[in-house]
């Protein structure tokens, strides 16, 4: 895991700088996580883990931003529950079918050896970062809410770049 804390001013010319800004103003705190996947196709809970980050940076009030730093992982908000983790999967599998002709699992078209255009284009579906408001020193999160990673193309480790930004 990395980390950096930024002070950031603003110039006169309203262009952001790294220089200090003394009265306290916003804060950038960046950290890389790693995930370590165990299946082909799997959600994994990031909540707890985010929550974290953001507590760790003593940020009370902004935006943490998470990245995937994959693209055949995504990232996205719903309710984890085991049922409907299911469901998601499902569907994904309905949408994107692993056996369909795509280009590039072709030889003929790509180069890419991994046969994995379906976890492409399911990332695509899903999106590769999210971007919640920091209330209180914690993400804010409704009732159900949770931050879910999802391995399209695994097992393998993955790296996530968290960014909280606020004061």
């Amino acid at each position: 895991m990395t980390s950096s804390t930024l002070p950031i001013a603003t110039a006169g010319n309203g262009m952001v700088s790294n220089a200090a800004d003394p009265s306290g103003g916003l804060r950038v705190v960046s950290r890389e996580l790693e995930c370590v996947t165990i299946a082909r196709f799997e959600i994994v809970n990031l909540t707890d883990r985010i929550a974290a980050v953001v507590r760790e940076s003593g940020i009370r009030g902004g935006v943490v931003h998470i990245q995937s730093l994959h693209t055949t992982t995504a990232l996205f908000l719903n309710e984890c529950q085991e049922a409907l983790l299911y469901d998601f999967q499902a569907l994904l599998r309905l949408l994107v079918d692993e056996k369909s002709g795509w280009r590039h699992n072709d030889p003929r078209y790509s180069d890419c050896d991994r046969s994995n255009a379906a976890a492409h284009l399911r990332g695509l579906l899903l999106g590769h970062s999210l971007s919640l408001q920091v209330h209180n020193g914690r993400p804010l999160l409704g009732r159900w809410q949770a931050v879910l990673f999802t391995e399209l193309d695994g097992p393998q480790p993955r790296r996530l770049s968290v960014q909280v930004m606020g004061v």
